[in-house]
């Protein structure tokens, strides 16, 4: 590698890496907050939230590199023309093709990096987020031991407990069920204990009262006991053996589904081998984003007054690559069969218009008029 191909190729790893950085943050804060509320509101520890954000990294970071990539491309190449870097390179017999060598060491880099996520990295992070969160589902001490709050563990139901005694005995224990809209049942107890069984997990309340409304009838039923079990399983997710979704599956998987994967994931075969062309196609839109940036400003030529026209050229790029990609994937979508290659649209599509503004670039009078000679 060249010194120049060094230099410009430092230069974009370290301005990709400083905005990929400030991209993650601004995501996962951003999905953080939300985050966040939901757990505290189950009643859910920090450690949770932290083990859970960090879960989701993996996916936030894809979304991002494409973009830092392209930011970085950018704002290296304008820094370079703007210092006559670039000038004095081309001046010594650098092509614009030869410029953009760099440039394509650092996509592939960022290819590569797509790739571990895609493949690797998000695949296992979906999977062990998704068995976090049933964990947490399932956990009656996060969800129904949270003294001194309202909870509502399912829809219709809410459970209060004053306290929780040194040996785990709860203390005037409140449970109101609203869902059968026919009824509506209360039940209060001074004391309650937290039981398993073989057939899940049971609350048994002590000293207590149970009051049935009939909504019907206006009528209001009361019943005292010394003790009632009640059935705490309902309160919890009625989807215990939840499926794998078709993030959490290896590519190799979704490019070749068994039967048991379709079984499990509900989904059809078309479908899964479009994810995983998918995936490949995210890897090519990585390494194309920081070209497309770089060839838009070169194309640009130089300017005293900046290259910003250039700049919001380039934007422009990205955002017609941005409507390829879902035009692609809509079309590839309506026929998986047949017509997924469509997915690789965004990527082949940005290949070409590097390779022409990279050969406009080249040709400083392609859009201009031959001056005419002079007649005598």
């Amino acid at each position: 590698m060249a010194r120049f191909d060094r230099y410009m190729l430092s230069q974009l790893l370290i301005l990709f890496g400083f905005f990929s950085l400030i991209l993650v943050l601004i995501y996962w804060i951003n999905r953080a907050v939300r985050l966040f509320d939901q757990l505290i509101a189950d009643g859910q520890s920090a450690w949770v939230f932290l083990e859970l954000t960090s879960l989701s990294l993996p996916s936030i970071i894809r979304i991002v590199l494409p973009l830092s990539a392209f930011v970085a491309a950018v704002y290296v190449t304008n820094r370079m023309s703007q210092e006559s870097e670039l000038t004095v390179v081309q001046a010594t017999g650098y092509s614009p093709a030869r410029l953009a060598r760099p440039v394509i060491y650092f996509g592939a880099i960022v290819a590569l990096l797509l790739s571990a996520l895609v493949h690797v990295l998000v695949p296992l992070s979906t999977t062990q987020l998704s068995e976090r969160q049933e964990e947490i589902s399932q956990n009656l001490t996060a969800r129904l031991l949270t003294p001194g709050q309202f909870l509502t563990p399912s829809d219709g139901v809410t459970f209060y407990i004053r306290d929780i005694s040194s040996n785990g005995e709860m203390l005037d224990i409140f449970i109101s069920e609203a869902t059968d809209p026919a009824r509506r049942v209360t039940y209060t107890a001074s004391r309650a204990y937290l039981i398993r069984t073989d057939n899940g997990p049971q609350l048994v309340m002590v000293d207590g009262l149970s009051q049935t409304y009939d909504v019907a009838t206006n009528r209001l039923a009361t019943t005292g006991f010394e003790d009632f079990a009640y059935d705490v399983s309902t309160l919890m997710s009625e989807d215990n053996a939840r499926a794998r979704s078709a993030s959490g599956l290896w590519t190799w998987e979704l490019l070749n589904p068994t039967p048991a994967i379709l079984e499990e994931t509900g989904a059809e075969a078309d479908a899964l081998r479009l994810r995983g062309h998918d995936r490949f196609a995210q890897t090519a839109l990585g390494f194309v984003a920081g070209l497309v940036g770089f060839s838009a400003l070169v194309a640009g030529g130089f300017s005293r007054f900046g290259l910003w026209r250039s700049i919001m050229f380039a934007v422009g790029l990205v955002v017609v690559l941005k409507i390829l990609e879902s035009t692609g994937a809509s079309i590839a979508r309506g026929n998986p069969q047949t017509l997924w290659p469509f997915v690789y649209l965004a990527g082949v599509g940005g290949i070409a218009i590097s390779g022409l503004l990279l050969h406009i670039a080249a040709r400083p009078y392609f859009f201009k008029r031959k001056p005419r000679g002079i007649t005598p």
